[in-house]
């Protein structure tokens, strides 16, 4: 079994700063301390340099997932999030970003072995595998992570666990159960 990789979305897969290049002078006053919430934003976003390749190198040695968070007050985000990972990492039945999307103000709720993201917000700090920190000193670029991680891709702790199979465990001396 491969193990679990979740990847956040903004400032890891994509550049929040070229959405922000592209909004109006009028836009970036009304939103000046929420630029998240400018209906439309993520719909302008370009892929971080190396985003792509890597993920689509990753997806290859990992059950992978881009976990990423959108903003409570702005709709639109929610549809453009999925529309970004449909255009730039595929829609397509079968392909690596195919109904992988998670979008979550609670990532530590999600189990896996690794989470690439650059900071440590909504509950990223608290997810039980290994926090990757993007663009960081360790970790400044893909290159530097995806080499980190094919060298970690065998002997997940999850493939030793057992699979639940949905049949509840035997009562101890017969004991019976009512509902």
């Amino acid at each position: 079994m491969k193990k679990i990789l979740y990847i956040d979305l903004d400032n890891t897969l994509v550049n929040v700063q070229s959405g922000i290049d592209r909004l109006t002078n009028a836009e970036y006053s009304r939103y000046e301390k929420r630029l998240d919430e400018v209906p439309g934003i993520f719909a302008r976003m370009e892929p971080i340099s190396g985003a792509i390749d890597a993920f689509h190198t990753l997806a290859r040695s990992f059950d992978t997932y881009i976990l990423s968070m959108a903003p409570w007050g702005n709709a639109s985000a929610w549809q453009h999030k999925l529309e970004w990972v449909q255009e730039h990492l595929g829609a397509d039945a079968g392909g690596p970003a195919y109904k992988r999307l998670i979008l979550s103000h609670h990532k530590h709720l999600n189990r896996g072995d690794f989470l690439v993201d650059d900071g440590s917000a909504v509950g990223a700090d608290g997810f039980e595998g290994e926090l990757i920190k993007f663009l960081t000193p360790l970790f400044p670029d893909w290159n530097t992570v995806t080499r980190y991680l094919l060298e970690r891709a065998d002997n997940s702790p999850y493939a030793a666990a057992p699979r639940r199979t949905g049949k509840r465990p035997a009562l101890q001396g017969g004991a019976a159960f009512s509902r």
